[in-house]
Order: structure tokens, then sequence, then C-alpha cells
């Protein structure tokens, strides 16, 4: 019987993945053809999309960008057994794009069924799990700190330090929280690991609760997401009925129980103090800190908030264990981070790679250039909020210390690609007004800032390119980097000053940005 896979992840479905499916069971019955079809999550080849696999003896054969009204044409072309066809594109596991990458936490991802129990295990799920309940919890969380995995959402901060911060905090509950609430532009890892792996994410907040002493966990999706929420709500229920969830973890003495949130559909609940506030069904409005959440958390309890990146990174560590993982990447950025290739570029998708790897390398190596064929001009990086570079600091190795060096973030590794024909200007004057609109309101510096800069940046870009304005417009940024409360405002001047100090001709200063005081980094 052949075994044919057609994805279900949203990309897929949503250029009619459904409709594909059918397609090709409703023409293999017409033809008497016995199939084996698998609805298999994304490979992350984002611009091969649909992508169907068929298994055969050389491998998966793929045939990418395939339509419904293309379906007949593939059977009569042989496909079930790879035949030819124009939308043959081969050995999916030999496509380059992908051959080249390291793929440590996405391993999985397109290869197998996402709500297969038995596919999960086949493939390596749950070794991790079975060492962490052998393991002693102080020992695993030094273990956690020596593999150098720090938090994927974008801080970096040492995740094994957060859990031994929990695990030694005296409370009679403790919670894991996993941060899904994906909002950032470009970003769409933690999509695919939901959708095309969800075990992987549950098995490492398994492993949270086992490690910390928490027996109950909560993954805040956000509502925009209504595919992750069905997948992950599929998932839970058959990892519990499977024994891998509730009084008795695996057999084990731990208990541990798993729901889906719905996010309130607020870009600042990304953060995880206001994040915390909407789980409790509060407005969600940034807390002050201190106290952390580590121990002062979810209902006042001591709590593990990790993203989605983060959570599901630890099985590979726990199974392969610290020094395998720490041998990927460089300084102290350890490991591999998925890179989200977005904007104008021809074959967007996820890479995941050692830390290290060029903007450069990705943008061309893996991305092909633009697609509108227009030579690249700027690429942000981590987010709406992220840094603008220019091409003079695309060979900065993706490094959380060497780009802080230059006042960028690595973020959640989400890149916009813009071709020389966008207005730097225009995207800095945006990033305000993103920020106006997205702000909890709590702090001034946020709230009153983004407003006034919206104005002045629109009054430098309607003629007034006076000293006194650019001044304005940098002392602002100052004040909201180094008085907001959250990231939010914090980091809403990196887009700004970035546009501002290597593409002051957008802003019709001719060169003058770049003389004149920077705003702090």
């Amino acid at each position: 019987m052949t075994r044919i896979y057609v994805p279900r992840d949203s990309s897929a479905l949503a250029l009619g993945a459904d409709a594909l499916a059918d397609a090709i069971k409703a023409e293999a019955a017409r033809r008497g053809i016995t199939i084996e079809l698998v609805r298999n999550g994304s490979r992350g080849l984002l611009w091969l999309e649909p992508l169907v696999e068929v298994q055969t003896a050389a491998g998966r054969i793929g045939y990418a960008n395939v339509d419904e009204s293309d379906v007949a044409a593939l059977f009569d072309a042989g496909f079930i057994d790879g035949g030819e066809h124009a939308r043959r594109v081969g050995v999916v596991d030999e496509i380059p794009y992908l051959k080249k990458q390291q793929r440590l936490t996405f391993a999985r991802i397109g290869i197998t069924d996402p709500l297969s129990t038995d596919d999960y295990v086949a493939h390596g799920g749950l070794e991790g799990l079975r060492n962490a309940l052998q393991t002693d919890g102080d020992a695993a969380c030094e273990a956690l700190i020596e593999s150098g995995l720090r938090g994927r959402g974008g801080a970096a901060f040492p995740a094994g330090i957060k859990w031994r911060t929990v695990r030694a905090a005296k409370a009679a509950q403790k919670y894991i929280v996993c941060n899904a609430d994906e909002g950032d532009s470009g970003t769409f890892s933690d999509r695919l690991v939901m959708e095309s792996d969800p075990y992987v994410l549950i098995e490492g907040m398994i492993i949270a609760g086992v490690v910390t002493g928490a027996t109950a966990g909560y993954i805040y999706v956000r509502s925009e997401y209504p595919h992750s929420i069905a997948t992950l709500e599929a998932a839970i229920a058959k990892a519990r009925a499977a024994g891998w969830l509730g009084d008795s973890v695996l057999g084990s003495a731990h208990r541990f129980e798993l729901f889906v949130a719905k996010g309130a559909g607020s870009y600042v609940c990304g953060e995880e103090t206001a994040l915390l506030e909407s789980l409790e069904g509060k407005r969600g409005i940034v807390r002050a800190k201190p106290p952390v959440p580590a121990l002062v958390g979810l209902y006042g309890q001591p709590t593990v908030i990790n993203n989605v990146i983060t959570l599901a990174t630890v099985p590979i560590i726990f199974a392969r264990g610290a020094a395998f993982y720490k041998d990927f990447g460089m300084g102290r950025s350890r490991g591999t981070l998925p890179f989200q290739l977005a904007g104008n570029v021809k074959q967007g998708g996820l890479v995941e790679l050692a830390f290290g790897v060029t903007l450069r390398e990705l943008i061309y190596d893996y991305g092909g250039g633009t697609a509108s064929g227009r030579p690249a001009r700027a690429v942000q990086v981590g987010g709406p909020l992220g840094t603008y570079l220019p091409e003079s600091q695309w060979d900065i190795p993706m490094d959380y210390e060497a780009y802080a060096a230059v006042g960028a973030v690595v973020g959640h590794g989400g890149l916009v690609v813009h071709d020389d024909t966008s207005n730097l200007a225009e995207l800095a004057q945006y990033a305000m007004h993103f920020c106006a609109i997205e702000s909890c309101g709590k702090c001034t510096p946020c709230r009153i800032g983004s407003t006034r800069g919206v104005e002045v940046i629109a009054r430098i870009r309607n003629g007034d390119t006076s000293t006194r304005q650019v001044q304005l417009l940098r002392d602002l940024c100052d004040t909201m980097v180094s008085g907001s409360l959250c990231a939010m405002g914090g980091m809403t001047p990196y887009p700004v000053m970035s546009a501002l100090d290597h593409f002051p001709e957008d802003f019709g200063l001719a060169g003058a940005g770049a003389d004149a005081p920077k705003a702090a980094a």
C-alpha cells in the first residue's frame, strides 16, 4: 500500500490542502488504487506548499505547489511510484534548503503524523522524559544550565536558572506556563511546532513539571491560531489517554496536568507578566518586577514561563545530554535557533541552524534573494520592534551578544526582508504607530511616547528636518528605552533609531542622522 502525505498545517490549509487530500483519495478510489493518506505537518519549506510526499523505496518523493486540479495528471504520471511530473521536486530530504539545516528541535516536523502517539515514540519521543524521571531534580536543572539553553522568546535568559529558582521555591502549588502568544511579524516557528509536532512541546512541559515540582501547566495560545489550538487539544487528550499526563506520569509518582488557554488578542500579552494577568482572567497589563514570576507568578505561585521553542527543545537535551546540545552554536549562544524567512524573499520558510550563521547566508543561500528580484536593502530581525540591519551588518554572526553590540536583537529568530523600494522612514513611523495601538497603557513612556513619536516622524517626513526635530525624536526614543516598564515601549525605538541611523535619506536628512547623538541601545 502506498503512503501519501498531505500537510495539515495552517499554511497548507490556506492553499487548499483539505480539498487536495479529498481529491487524492477520490482519484485513488476511482482508479482502484489502495493508498494510505497521512496528514502530516509542514516541513517548513513554505514556498513549496502544499508539498505532497509519496513514500517510495528511494525515500519520500515530493511534489510541490500541488493544486486540486493537478491530481488526475499526477496519477497519470504514476506519482504513487514517484513518477516524473512538472511538480516533482525529488527526494524531499535531499532538497538543499532542508539538507543543509541542523534540525534538532524540528527533527520530526513534516515527517510524522502530528496526532499519532505511536509515530512520536517511534521517532525518538519520550526518551527525554524517561531520562528526566530517573534524574534528580537539582541535577536536571544543572544539566539544563550546562546545555546553555536560553529563552528562545527573545529575552535569552538561561532556562535552567529559571527552573532552578522555581524548584527551590517553597509552595504547595507550582505551575508551568508556555508562552505561545506568537505575535511578531515574520514569525511562525511556534505555530509549526504546535501544528506539526505538538507532542514535543507537551513532553517538554511535562519534563519541566517533573523537574521543578509543578503539577499543572497551561499553554497560552494566541486566538488567531485556531488550528494550533485544535491540534494541541487533540494531542493533549491522546497523551492523557496514553498515560503521559494525569496522576501518574508514565507510571511514576509524578502528577502533571496540561490545559490550553486561548489568548485575549493583545500583542502585549506576549510579555510574560501581562500573559499571567490575562491567564488569570484580568486585563493584560504588565506587572512591575520584582517579584519575578519564578517566585510570584500565576495566581501568586512559583511559575516557570518559557516560550514554545524553549520548551520544545528540552526533550532533546534530556535525551541526548547537555554536552551534545552545547556542541552547537558559539559564545554564550548555544544550540540552534529556528530562523524564519519572511517578507520580500523568494524562498520563505523555516531554517533551523546553530547560532553563528549570518544574515547574508540566510537571505541568499536559503532564501534565494528577494522575491521581487530587486536588491535587498534592509532586514528587520526580531519582530516588529526589531532593528533594521543594513547590508553592512549582514555578516555579523547571529549571536545574542554580537547583535547586542550593534544595538540589535536576535529575538524570536524572525527575519523580514525588504528590497530597495522600501521606505524606512515610513516603516519607522509604523513602528511607533504599532506601539501606540498595542500599548497596555500602564506606563507613560510607552503610552504617550509612541503617540508623540508618530507625530514627530510625520513632521520630519513632511519636511521639518531641522536639528531640533531630529534631536527631539532621539530624546524621545531614549526616554522610551530607559523608562518603559517592558519591552513593548523599550524596544519600539530599535526600528526607529536603526532606520534613522542607517537610512537617513528616507527621512530627507541626506546623512545628517549619522552625525547626530545616538539614543542609548
